[in-house]
């Protein structure tokens, strides 16, 4: 299996996407996901291509450990694992935004020692420090648009893609931090051991991007 390429692929429409756009690009074999299945770890034989499908927020740290050389992934992901990998392309798709959002009813600004709930804890921390704002963050790892409505905390930093889930829980978006859509990554070792064929899978894709 040393010569094979592994690919980490985060589960859901980002894992569809990306098979979608390698499959069109003869990069990979037609099908060789299912993505219907149960199963973690798929093949692609003829091309020696290995994918693992696992969550989102664990892509970085396979790709960092070596256990995986390539992974996709959104930027909001790089920036809050703070990975040690390198970024290679921008796919353009998997777009959402990372915003602040409040009650309906928020009027004012922020303020010192304000609670934030968010999985976002590093972004989250980073931006607010930016604007010479402490805060109090609460992690929370779903369900972090009740959060203000149950008094939690006074703001939430998510993800935001129609802003329609906001709307339906009584919130507002008060600021967007960042823009976020897939990214290709390396591991930074395995990127020198498997260069030629990597470079070739990644000049590929440059030239149909």
């Amino acid at each position: 299996m040393q010569d094979y390429i592994t690919i980490a692929l985060p589960k859901g429409r980002l894992a569809e996407e990306t098979l979608s756009l390698l499959e069109r690009l003869d990069i990979v074999e037609k099908g060789c996901i299912d993505f219907n299945s149960r199963r973690l770890i798929f093949e692609d034989s003829k091309n020696k291509i290995k994918f693992i499908l696992i969550r989102n927020m664990d892509v970085t740290t396979y790709v960092e450990y070596g256990a995986c050389d390539l992974g996709v992934v959104g930027k909001d992901i790089i920036l809050e694992t703070k990975a040690d990998i390198y970024e290679l392309l921008d796919f353009g798709f998997g777009y959402c935004r990372m915003c602040v959002a409040a009650p309906n009813d928020f009027e004012g600004d922020y303020f010192h020692d304000m609670r934030v709930a968010t999985k976002f804890v590093n972004i989250a921390k980073n931006y607010f420090q930016s604007k010479g704002i402490f805060i109090e963050v609460i992690k929370l790892y779903g369900s972090i648009e009740i959060a203000p409505l149950l008094s939690l905390s006074d703001f939430i930093v998510d993800l935001v893609s129609t802003g329609e889930t906001l709307k339906k829980n009584g919130l507002k978006e008060i600021e967007t931090i960042m823009h976020s859509t897939a990214r290709l990554i390396a591991n930074k070792s395995l990127l020198k051991y498997k260069h030629s064929r990597l470079k070739s899978i990644i000049k590929i894709l440059e030239e149909n991007l």
